[in-house]
């Protein structure tokens, strides 16, 4: 892979979705309104919360019914119950419950915050859920901008995680279409000319983190388009990007 500069593109104007919304067709009316023009090989970067409001991943909190559980917890801590009980129906697996954080894992094998249940740019008294095949949501944009525009594409969806050991938080990417989500150097050289054993990048992470610099939470750009990188095509997932159980010292 040889890249020597990138350009990344925020894509405004797109509407505030609801269950059945076509999203690629959203992205490609955005498009028209701002002129910006796709070209081949270029990558999307989608926010998690659009996908999930199309998807119709949304949960009224007035409809849930709180354990025992997550009633003692949510009141321990400060916290509304319904939505610690909505975050426990998400949970595969329930990381840790300390200091009125909840890390969970979910069923995709994902490990962040809330089991990704988030309340934030949902109207009040709202959630969102994580798309339930993030991959498939990828595909599913991925194949309408590219019939559209008859282009070669890659589409990633992204949400922002906290990260064990490290302040703040990172884009990385849920749903990946159209590319590699790892680029292998192992066998390769280094520049001294020492074979390389362990270094895979993780490509798709890096490209829904930089990505989220123009998208930000609170600027209304839910979409970016990422220009010039030359990646290994491929039809692609985020399963690999998702540590075994096997190979995880942490867990």
């Amino acid at each position: 892979m040889l890249t020597r500069e990138l350009r990344i593109i925020g894509i405004p104007g797109l509407p505030e979705l609801i269950a059945g919304d076509a999203l690629g067709n959203a992205i490609l009316q955005a498009l028209d309104r701002t002129r910006i023009t796709v070209e081949e090989n270029d990558v999307f970067v989608v926010a998690q919360k659009i996908v999930s409001k199309a998807e119709g991943r949304v949960v009224r909190l007035d409809t849930i019914q709180p354990s025992a559980l997550a009633t003692s917890w949510g009141e321990a801590h400060g916290k509304e119950p319904r939505l610690i009980e909505v975050i426990l129906s998400q949970a595969r697996r329930l990381v840790r419950m300390d200091r009125g954080v909840l890390i969970a894992e979910t069923e995709h094998g994902f490990v962040c915050a809330n089991a990704g249940v988030d309340a934030s740019n949902t109207s009040p008294g709202t959630v969102t859920l994580l798309p339930e095949d993030p991959d498939l949501s990828a595909q599913r944009i991925r194949e309408d901008l590219e019939q559209a525009s008859g282009l070669k594409l890659a589409v990633i969806v992204a949400d922002s995680f906290g990260r064990p050991w490290r302040e703040g938080l990172v884009n990385v990417a849920l749903g990946v279409a159209g590319l590699d989500p790892l680029l292998d150097y192992r066998g390769h050289n280094d520049s001294s000319g020492r074979p390389l054993t362990a270094t895979v990048v993780a490509l798709a992470d890096e490209l829904a983190a930089s990505a989220e610099l123009v998208m930000g939470k609170t600027r209304g750009i839910p979409v970016a388009l990422v220009r010039g990188l030359d990646y290994p095509r491929a039809e692609g997932t985020a399963r690999p990007l998702v540590r075994p159980a096997e190979r995880d010292l942490f867990r």
